[in-house]
């Protein structure tokens, strides 16, 4: 029997990799669903501007995304579409689905028109189906949106 300092090590890349797909699972929660959806205070200059300074925030990162996409339902009428994922999307190494049903979505797009220090968006609420990455085939968990179907 391997001593417990190898059998640490032996383990740790299957850890690593399992604290990674939680936090893909709690960041798709925190920035990709927002409902009920929030009213950001007039200082934001709307909607988007206000979710994208806490996007930024929680990613820790100045750069500012050119699109954002924030679904207004709840993370359990989404997850149900990752329970069977048969699709492989090998650009993305992961599952991924296409949703049945169309979502209550708002579309935060980067504006061209804005000062170089700053990121203003612009935004856009409709009702599409979701192009979804799945943590895996089965009995899987939303990761990301890919895009709009």
């Amino acid at each position: 029997m391997a001593p417990p300092v190898a059998q640490l090590l032996f383990l740790q890349p299957a850890l690593v990799e399992n604290i990674q797909l939680q936090l893909a699972i709690k960041n798709f929660r925190t920035l990709h669903i927002d409902y009920p959806k929030v009213n950001y205070a007039k200082g934001f200059r709307g909607y988007c501007n206000g979710l994208m300074s806490y996007v930024r925030g929680r990613q820790q990162s100045w750069y500012c995304p050119k699109i954002h996409y924030v679904l207004h339902a709840l993370g359990t009428a989404i997850k149900k579409f990752c329970k069977y994922s048969e699709s492989f999307c090998e650009n993305h190494n992961e599952y991924c689905r296409v949703t049945q049903d169309s979502f209550p979505i708002t579309i935060c797009s980067l504006s061209s028109k804005q000062p170089p220090t700053s990121c203003y968006y612009t935004s856009a609420l409709t009702d599409q189906r979701l192009y979804l990455l799945c943590s895996q085939k089965y009995d899987a968990e939303p990761i990301d949106i890919m895009g709009l179907y």
